[in-house]
């Protein structure tokens, strides 16, 4: 019997990710939804550890290797390739991490998307550095500690926010823009077939649980990831065209129930999570009230 088009898999069972893996259930879903007819572009990271150690590939898609910093202009470079053949029915997509997103490779995202090519571009954030050992990048959020933020008796943690990615891509004015979790996979779907039926850019920002970094169990990836939202720290919305819309509004948590799952936060007074919820309670105030604005 020939399986649906929904039960097909794209990405091989026994590839190289750590236990609870956020990044792989992730391309597992993008993968599935964009189906057979898709180019991936990969750079150096978790992403080219789990999917194409040579000389084999997990995915069942042609994959191309890129430097660290340029997998938006691959992607988009590919995508021009396609369109100049005629084969518009081929999405060009690119997986990166936090870091070569958010840090090394913004430039190069800003100009593919200023540029209105037309590629899907999925930032797997896991909040650092992960595969060369877990150093902070503009991701790591506040209060969390990696080996470039040690804890020390006078502090030594990122004291700093996360930079906020989804802002700076909407400020560029492409179709679309969202964030997904892979604890909630309908969700994340339809966003991913939005991303699809769109032209021009769509970039699709990834929360993905890294147990070895965090420090967390593994077998809680999908608690930590509903957690998260529930506790607005990851929330699920998205921008089309200037557009907000925030797909889940149920704030049923708070900081401290998320930070307590995870061994990089262990080290923080209760004051210091308490100043952490009033950022996020802000935070999560602005956002409801561009949603507002923007649909008025």
């Amino acid at each position: 019997m020939i399986a649906s088009e929904e039960q097909q898999e794209y990405m091989r069972s026994g590839h190289m990710a750590c236990p609870g893996c956020g990044e792989a259930s992730t391309m597992r879903l993008v993968l599935k939804v964009l189906g057979e007819k898709t180019i991936v572009v990969i750079v150096p990271s978790c992403v080219g550890v789990i999917s194409a150690t040579f000389p084999n590939s997990t995915f069942k898609v042609p994959c191309f290797h890129s430097a660290f910093e340029i997998a938006a202009p691959t992607a988009a470079g590919i995508a021009n390739a396609l369109r100049v053949q005629g084969r518009e029915d081929v999405t060009a997509l690119a997986f990166a991490g936090d870091g070569g997103t958010f840090d090394i490779g913004l430039q190069s995202l800003s100009g593919a998307a200023d540029r209105n090519d037309n590629f899907i571009y999925v930032c797997l954030d896991n909040e650092a550095y992960m595969n060369t050992g877990m150093q902070t990048s503009s991701l790591t959020p506040m209060g969390a500690t990696t080996i470039t933020n040690p804890v020390g008796k006078h502090g030594g943690w990122k004291t700093r926010k996360k930079k906020n990615m989804m802002e700076i891509v909407a400020a560029h004015n492409i179709p679309y823009a969202a964030t997904v979790n892979p604890s909630y996979p309908m969700d994340f779907i339809k966003k991913i077939e939005k991303a699809k039926s769109i032209k021009g850019p769509s970039y699709i920002h990834a929360y993905s649980v890294c147990p070895t970094g965090w420090r967390c169990q593994s077998e809680l990836g999908l608690e930590i990831g509903r957690l998260a939202t529930e506790s607005v720290i990851f929330p699920l919305y998205e921008v089309e065209n200037g557009k907000y819309t925030i797909n889940y509004k149920k704030k049923t948590k708070g900081v401290l129930e998320y930070y307590k799952q995870q061994g990089r936060f262990r080290h923080l007074s209760e004051d210091f999570i308490k100043d952490i919820q009033e950022i996020v309670d802000k935070e999560w105030a602005k956002l409801l009230f561009k949603e507002e604005c923007s649909h008025k």
